[in-house]
């Protein structure tokens, strides 16, 4: 039994969390009825020659369920915000007063909402499989400490460490996606 050959099993659980977090930052981007801060982070705005974050040229703010505003700081973007909120997909008619742009959230139909459990279904399938490439990953270091000496017994503990923490984090994905179709479908 060779003592000094170990597999960063922390390393490749800390990678998986990071399937997890990029999960649920796009989970948070989903429309599901209510209003949200996080729906309107991926939107760039053409500002000042070069794309910007949306939270990066005003206030983000959810007033009420069903309404976010923006506070934009710079009275010569409204109509640049008010473009970017139109084109991003988001099927939000924005309203300006002033230099605040509302977004009331409309009511999603039953079709819509279908269509939005099968996004969160495919986000998922994207973590599922970045967590099956960290443990490709993982097996492969395996196969290299075999092939430098690594005992049988420690190979085959290595192996089920890893299948373990791949088996416990796409659980967490199953998890996850059920309780965001449910909030989705939730009227």
């Amino acid at each position: 039994m060779s003592d000094d050959i170990e597999i960063d099993i922390d390393d490749l659980e800390r990678r998986m969390e990071g399937a997890m977090t990029a999960l649920k930052h796009e989970f948070a981007s989903l429309r599901t009825g209510r209003a949200s801060a996080s729906m309107v982070e991926p939107i760039m705005v053409d500002a000042y020659g070069s794309l910007t974050p949306i939270n990066q040229v005003g206030t983000v703010n959810v007033p009420e369920p069903r309404m976010v505003t923006i506070n934009v700081w710079d009275k010569g973007l409204i109509n640049k915000v008010e473009k970017a909120i139109r084109e991003s997909g988001l099927g939000i008619n924005p309203q300006t007063n002033g230099p605040i742009i509302m977004l009331p959230i409309p009511e999603l139909n039953e079709e819509r909402r279908k269509e939005l459990t099968k996004v969160a279904a495919q986000y998922a399938e994207h973590a599922r499989v970045a967590v099956r490439n960290v443990r490709r990953d993982g097996m492969d270091q395996i196969k290299k400490a075999k092939a430098n000496g690594m005992s049988e017994d420690d190979a085959k503990f290595w192996e089920s460490a890893v299948e373990d923490l791949t088996k416990k984090h796409i659980a967490v994905v199953d998890k996850a996606l059920e309780g965001k179709q449910a909030e989705i479908m939730q009227v």
